[in-house]
């Protein structure tokens, strides 16, 4: 069993004398607080603090970080306050533990709400201070090694919350020996019978490896050794979690998993990170395109390696990586390498750290932005299993996406406005569509337009956490002006129709009308009234409740429509309205306002309800473009669709969707929805249309 002098032996290997000191007088004050409690296994409490400060013994973690391990659950536990640990200890160790503790009360396992709320406020842990995660990681892993006592149920939900958050954010941190340990333990916790039939799988395989991995090291060690260079290379084993994440995720046999010979070489320096590459490329073929630099462009936790595949002897694929004792130790450790290098001025450590960092104030960004808990924690967990592309800016300035991102992800990743303002892109050069996936190494050039803003159909291609709750945002904050914004053109209206006038409303009378519908603001009930969950004609009569509403003036002005775009306004699709026909209104919950022909089947009902009915005409000069569908009866030829397609477009008509049906051998009705300006243009493309000679009849299809 751990004691705290085999503890302070260890420390002093890297610690000062005084710093050793306070640890344990740290230990001893929490002996104290937990005196007389057990854990469930039934050994002293403090087993488990001195254990937790251990496991950060071994990263080389500072002072401060092990006396909040061993105080970690004294607030929580002992009714001890931070106040007493802050007069005991300083206040630097007592927000450690204060923030521990915090992080100790998160249940994720609880209804998707609460557990996303509880991670916004592991990222306000985090961002005071990162020592904060790295204190709680420790403290999983040991909880984790120790689950032994638990009930089955409770072991099941500590290991999904362990797969599902901590191990994640171990890789996010570049800690990989923690997260391998996190996730094979919680593989076993979790899945009992599949860990353990894997286990003796690859048991099993080992055994029947263990020659050819032997010699496949051998000829590695002495191709270097011929050419001078001082290396040590090491049979690279994977770990059984990740076996069974790419049997399940890449559909893949145990065989053909285990069919990969993996080494790892260990160099002195950069530049015979380089030389090593070319040795093992001269020794085994390398396979074309499976070559990554991640020295000259780190990953985003800070990771950096030469990445290589070859075709070995018997064609066996040998994947080898190659890094200096530096990197391979911030391989392993990640943040806590920048603990362990601190006292020397290394470049790539500080770099993790600010990368972390720069990871936490990302969150703490989107956090502001997202509507609700549930959005943010879908944002972050695109972002905590990242499988990076690295593009560059017109600059040469690197940036790192997650796989799956396109230009609109760039472009907020570039910033917030370049985003909002994008309207096109080019990638190496060339004209790309926003949504096309990028590659690493491409060259990607945003175009901006003033006044551009960003397009709800982003949200199907965008894949950062970043862009997405950036455009939700934006979406939000749009709607919610729009819908406030209509609210007071419908109300306007239907206090006109009682012959009162909304824009000359006394204070007293707008402080009536708030306290009747029971609401905090105006703002708040125009957008309600905006968004279609109440009725303007319903507000107004508060104010005048004896007056009939359906003795409106008909000589009122209508609302007008001059734009096809806008959030609270649509055109319904069972009519498809353009500018010249005659339209009505229909105030429908959650959509706003939608507009109908007159004469459309829909609404004959709804005129029965007058309130829900508003007057509408089109403005003089209505911009944009307006769907309207089309029905085209021909007699069967070649290259029909194409002729049409080519007279709609000599019109400056386009075709936004067709639909082909085969009546017999020699007729056909084609469907059409075509974007016109208005009645005029829609009637020169069905002259234009009508006069080809294989058309038997075309109208305009409604309902």
């Amino acid at each position: 069993m751990q004691t705290i002098e085999a503890l302070s032996h260890r420390l002093s290997s890297y610690l000062e004398a005084p710093q050793i000191n306070l640890v344990k007088r740290a230990y001893y004050y929490a002996e104290q607080a937990h005196d007389g409690q057990k854990r469930r296994s039934g050994e002293a409490y403090i087993t488990h603090p001195l254990a937790v400060a251990d496991i950060l013994a071994t990263m080389h973690m500072d002072h401060q970080s092990l006396m909040a391990a061993m105080l970690h659950d004294v607030i929580e536990d002992t009714g001890i306050s931070k106040k007493a640990i802050a007069k005991q200890f300083g206040d630097s160790v007592a927000d450690l533990v204060d923030g521990v503790s915090k992080l100790t009360q998160i249940e994720f396992e609880s209804h998707a709400e609460k557990q996303a709320e509880n991670f916004q406020k592991m990222a306000l842990a985090m961002a005071n201070d990162l020592r904060v995660i790295l204190v709680k990681l420790a403290d999983r892993l040991h909880n984790m090694r120790t689950l032994g006592a638990m009930p089955p149920e409770k072991k099941r939900r500590i290991a999904k919350e362990t797969l599902e958050i901590y191990a994640p954010i171990a890789h996010r941190l570049g800690m990989n020996d923690l997260r391998l340990e996190l996730e094979d333990r919680g593989f076993y916790s979790m899945h009992p019978l599949r860990a353990t039939r894997l286990q003796a799988a690859l048991k099993s395989a080992r055994g029947n490896r263990k020659e050819l991995v032997e010699q496949i090291q051998t000829a590695l060690e002495k191709r270097l050794t011929s050419e001078n260079l001082t290396a040590i290379v090491i049979g690279r084993e994977k770990h059984l979690f990740s076996i069974y994440e790419k049997m399940r995720t890449k559909k893949k046999f145990f065989k053909e998993i285990m069919d990969v010979y993996a080494f790892r070489i260990i160099v002195d320096s950069v530049d015979t990170c380089y030389r090593a590459l070319g040795v093992v490329h001269n020794l085994y073929k390398p396979v074309a395109g499976e070559f990554k630099d991640y020295i000259a462009i780190p990953k985003a936790n800070g990771y950096q390696s030469l990445h290589t595949v070859l075709v070995g002897m018997h064609g066996v694929p040998i994947e080898v990586q190659i890094r200096t004792k530096e990197m391979d130790e911030m391989a392993n450790s990640g943040i806590a390498a920048h603990f362990l290098y601190k006292s020397s001025s290394g470049d790539t450590i500080n770099a993790s750290h600010s990368r972390a960092r720069q990871w936490v104030q990302g969150l703490l960004e989107m956090q502001k932005r997202a509507g609700d808990s549930l959005e943010f924690i879908e944002n972050v967990k695109i972002d905590l299993f990242p499988d990076e592309v690295y593009v560059f800016t017109p600059k040469g300035k690197i940036v790192e996406l997650p796989t799956g991102a396109t230009a609109v992800d760039f472009a907020y990743a570039v910033h917030t406005d370049v985003g909002n303002a994008c309207v096109a892109c080019r990638i190496n050069g060339r004209l790309a569509p926003l949504s096309q996936p990028l590659l690493s190494g491409q060259k990607v050039t945003i175009m901006t337009a003033q006044g551009a803003q960003p397009n709800p159909n982003w949200l199907n291609f965008a894949v950062s956490g970043k862009a997405r709750s950036a455009i939700r945002h934006f979406l939000k904050s749009q709607r919610h002006h729009q819908s406030i914004a209509l609210g007071r053109r419908l109300l306007s209206k239907a206090f006109s129709d009682l012959q009162l006038n909304f824009e000359n409303l006394s204070e007293d009378l707008q402080q009536k009308l708030l306290a009747d519908t029971k609401v905090e603001s105006l703002d708040v009930l125009l957008e309600e009234i905006g968004l279609g969950n109440r009725l303007a004609a319903s507000v107004a009569k508060l104010l005048k409740p004896d007056t009939d509403v359906k003795a409106r003036a008909s000589n009122n002005a209508p609302i007008t429509i001059d734009s096809a775009e806008g959030m609270m306004i649509s055109f319904a699709r069972c009519c498809r309205p353009i500018p010249g026909d005659p339209i009505i209104g229909h105030i429908s919950s959650g959509k706003g306002l939608v507009i109908h022909q007159d004469t459309c089947r829909n609404i004959a009902d709804l005129r029965n309800s007058p309130e829900k009915i508003s007057h509408v005409n089109w403005a003089a000069n209505v911009s944009g473009e307006f769907l309207v569908d089309v029905r085209v009866e021909v007699k069967s030829e070649r290259g029909i669709i194409a002729t049409i397609a080519n007279r709609i477009n000599e019109e400056a008509g386009s075709i936004e969707h067709i639909n082909v049906q085969e009546r017999d051998a020699h007729n056909s009705v084609i469907n059409l929805s075509i974007g016109v300006q208005n009645r005029v243009h829609l009637a020169n493309i069905l002259r234009r249309i009508r006069l080809m000679s294989f058309v038997i009849r075309i109208h305009r299809s409604k309902n």
